[in-house]
């Protein structure tokens, strides 16, 4: 192990630990010390303390396990950056009553003519109830504020007055690849059906209110703390329909330009017109250069929409799509534009009949100019082949998986069958045949952000409406688990040695939870948070014990109504561990629609209902309904 010249005097020292380092030759530490963002040694308590110096900032970890930051292979962060604090968010909620009773408090603060929007993260199969709100229910929820819940990529509901609102009548057009389900008298019900892909439900939702700039700067802001909240570092962000370059980058760059990113992020570039995209990656390869960029923000190469003919958007409610036949010409003229300006693309592909396709356009490409050293990869490839990995393999590819089956392995299991879902996507069979493999979310549209239940998906197999979807053969042990949402994406941008690991020289990126990984029980995995973040050595979220260092300067979400004052992140509503608390707290959520960080409505909330909580249960009483309003 390196050892730091006298000369250093760290920054930060983080003292008193259980460091799980990921480092094989120093797998273990208890403690560690951080100068210029870089972890500059990595032992024990005595090594470590003996560099500090007068100036350095000294944090007792009090026994608690560490762990290197987690960092995102596939995730829609600037996208979802901009309609964050826009969203009423059912990541984590159990029941679908308690997810009707937050829909209800928030139409009752939204102001005409906005949106209240449930934009993914969720699925039926979370809820106790098994099912979603039916239309009726949405109607008399809001019968006037307009409604828009987007379900995984298979179907939008919408209120009357969502209806009214995007202007969808009898007279509206069937759309292509989707439905707009009617009545028999041919008006609009408020179902959309993706069929077999998400087009319309996409379109629809972007005819919604947007925010101003000031408050999309917010918003980005926001969805970046509730991911320090969850332990997340880093992130690979895959593009996404509707974000379109570079117009809707241009927040995540001023946040850049002004050093208030709190996530390390690559991008990829994400072409937006069928038929042109030739000419949007001609464009964007004379113009934007590879790995451009800080350690903070840095362009990834293209995708992971390369040609819109390729495009198999997974469905599972439906059969799977047939790709059109001019669909390897398409991707040949792309493929060939990036092979020779050395840019890597990651490509979507669920299903192995696309990727099989692909491949055949890859070796096509790789006889005239080598693939090799391209950090090129599949994203998602859920039903990929042995014989497609070894294709992969071959010609020096990658695999990008995300937990979307733990979302939807249901529906899978009803249109394939258990046995076909059983090495969904084979996690475990690609590491074992030496292929480039990590794991991420998608987020936000189908799965969660909470990169915990896609660790605890990839642990224990099972979906998050409970079923046992993988055996256990096929399941990844915790570390195996741990190193995909770390160490093994740095391949994926291109970033091998410098994160991943808490190692010396390595950027100073990790996270405390509140929990032991290795040691708690697998159906806690996915209840996990964190009790203090530090990204390049900086503490960018801290609670609990550890707040007080935490030296984030956020402001409360813009605007006043957002659903992020009141409700907080994932899993703060219908808690697993529910109880007289949080019961009282329900109760409460329609008389407490106040900002997160405001002290203006103390009083307000004094009398009746602190008087029934112990003083010691009032700041979790309000916490539970995203509230600093408790002391009084």
């Amino acid at each position: 192990m390196p050892t730091p010249t006298p000369s250093t005097t760290p920054d930060l020292i983080l003292f008193n630990g259980r460091f799980t380092t990921l480092d094989r030759s120093n797998p273990t530490a208890n403690a560690v010390a951080i100068a210029d963002g870089r972890f500059v040694h990595v032992g024990s308590n005595a090594e470590v303390m003996a560099l500090a110096g007068a100036g350095t900032r000294r944090i007792d970890l009090q026994g608690r396990s560490a762990l290197p930051g987690l960092i995102d292979n596939h995730l829609h962060i600037i996208r979802g950056g901009l309609n964050f604090n826009m969203e009423l968010r059912w990541d984590g909620v159990r029941s679908l009553a308690d997810a009707m009773a937050m829909l209800r408090a928030q139409v009752d603060i939204t102001p005409a003519p906005q949106w209240v929007r449930v934009v993914g993260g969720f699925t039926e199969h979370q809820f106790a109830e098994k099912r979603l709100p039916t239309l009726e229910e949405l109607n008399a929820a809001a019968p006037d504020t307009p409604v828009f819940i987007l379900h995984l990529y298979d179907r939008a509901l919408l209120n009357g007055a969502a209806l009214r609102a995007v202007g969808y009548t009898r007279d509206t057009p069937a759309p292509h690849g989707g439905e707009i389900l009617r009545d028999s008298a041919g008006n609009p019900t408020g179902l959309l059906l993706a069929k077999p892909n998400a087009a319309i439900l996409y379109a629809t939702l972007a005819l919604g209110p947007k925010l101003p700039r000031e408050y999309q700067i917010n918003s980005t802001r926001h969805f970046m703390r509730e991911l320090n909240r969850l332990g997340v570092t880093g992130a690979i962000d895959a593009g996404g329909g509707f974000q379109n370059y570079p117009d809707d980058y241009a927040v995540i760059e001023e946040l850049a330009e002004a050093d208030q990113l709190t996530i390390r992020l690559a991008y990829n570039l994400f072409t937006q017109k069928p038929k042109q995209e030739k000419e949007d990656f001609l464009n964007w390869t004379a113009n934007s250069q590879y790995k451009q960029g800080t350690d903070y923000f840095r362009h990834n190469g293209a995708g992971e929409m390369l040609v819109f003919s390729a495009a198999d958007f997974e469905d599972f409610r439906q059969p799977r799509p047939e790709l059109e036949a001019g669909m390897e010409d398409d991707l040949e003229e792309v493929v060939r534009i990036l092979a020779q300006n050395r840019w890597p693309w990651r490509m979507h592909a669920t299903y192995d009949e696309t990727i099989s396709r692909a491949l055949d356009v890859f070796e096509k490409v790789n006889k005239d100019t080598p693939l090799a050293g391209l950090n090129w990869f599949f994203d998602h490839a859920e039903t990929i082949s042995e014989r497609s990995i070894e294709r992969v393999a071959a010609l020096g590819g990658g695999v990008a998986v995300q937990h979307r089956m733990a979302y939807q392995g249901e529906y899978f299991v009803e249109q394939y069958g258990a046995r076909a879902a059983e090495a969904t996507p084979p996690v475990k069979r690609m590491l074992e045949m030496g292929v480039k493999t990590s794991a991420g979310t998608d987020a936000t549209r189908v799965a969660s952000y909470n990169p915990w239940v896609s660790l605890s998906w990839l642990v224990t197999g099972r979906t998050v409406g409970g079923l046992q979807l993988t055996p256990q053969r096929n399941c990844l042990d915790r570390e195996q688990a741990l190193r995909m949402w770390t160490e093994n994406v740095t391949w994926f941008s291109n970033e091998e040695g410098k994160k991943g690991r808490i190692e010396v020289g390595q950027l100073a990126d990790l996270v405390l939870p509140d929990r032991d990984f290795f040691a708690c029980p697998e159906s806690d995995i996915a209840d996990t948070s964190a009790l203090l973040t530090v990204v390049g050595g900086k503490v960018v979220y801290g609670a609990g014990d550890f707040a007080q260092f935490d030296e984030a300067q956020l402001p409360p979400a813009m605007p006043d109504w957002s659903p992020v004052r009141r409700y907080g992140g994932y899993g703060a509503w219908g808690a697993k561990d529910s109880g007289p608390l949080q019961a009282m707290a329900r109760q409460a959520a329609a008389a407490c629609a106040c900002a997160s960080a405001c002290n203006v409505h103390g009083h307000a909330h004094g009398g009746a209902w602190n008087a029934q909580l112990p003083t010691s249960d009032a700041k979790s009483f309000w916490g539970a309904l995203g509230c600093a309003c408790w002391a009084v």
